[in-house]
């Protein structure tokens, strides 16, 4: 025996099709877009140094610009996250570059940077540290972790030209004595120039 399907009831399981089909794509994109988001936040915690994004705090990046008083030239942010210490240095007078891996970041840092007025003296650019060589910097902004210092002291040494401020944040070079020290906690600087001296 046949089932008898009015025509009202195909009407509402169609509709019901629909909304279905219509509700998986919402979701589905949805979390497309939220994955998208956030793999260039999640990927740093994969890699064999991992530098997470920490915002600077107002105190730090006032210990940065007073690190960078007297000096001159250009300014690299390694790291730069959300552009706010190029921002800062460009303020000061620096013409200031920042390299960062998360596109999202760099593209917010170059509209901060015309927001803040100051695009003209800044540069945004999405690079790895390893890959991009400093050799035409004046003056390098670094948050160090420990896993890192050994390789990155390899490279300061064989690139970074004679006289060369040096400007560490979060962990000291250690076996390296800094010029000056700025700050307190986890606000401070640590200042080296190069050609840097172990203190050995």
């Amino acid at each position: 025996m046949e089932a008898n399907v009015t025509p009202v009831n195909a009407e509402v399981k169609k509709k019901s099709s629909k909304f279905g089909i219509a509700l998986a794509t919402l979701t589905g994109g949805i979390g497309l877009a939220i994955s998208v988001i956030t793999i260039p936040f999640i990927t740093p915690a994969f890699r064999k140094i991992c530098l997470p994004y920490v915002p600077s705090t107002t105190d730090q990046i006032k210990n940065i610009i007073l690190a960078l008083k007297g000096r001159s030239g250009s300014v690299l942010d390694v790291g730069s996250g959300d552009g706010r210490i190029v921002i800062a240095a460009a303020k000061a007078g620096f013409q200031a570059d920042g390299i960062e891996l998360n596109p999202w970041l760099v593209y917010f840092s170059k509209l901060s940077a015309i927001n803040h007025g100051v695009s003209s003296k800044t540069l945004f650019l999405r690079k790895n540290l390893w890959k991009y060589n400093l050799e035409k910097y004046d003056n390098i902004v670094i948050f160090v972790v420990t896993e890192m210092i050994e390789d990155l002291i390899a490279k300061f040494q064989s690139e970074l030209k004679p006289n060369c401020s040096i400007i560490v944040c979060r962990f000291p070079l250690q076996n390296y004595k800094p010029i000056s020290t700025i700050g307190e906690g986890l606000d401070t600087v640590w200042v080296y120039k190069t050609p840097l001296m172990n203190n050995l």
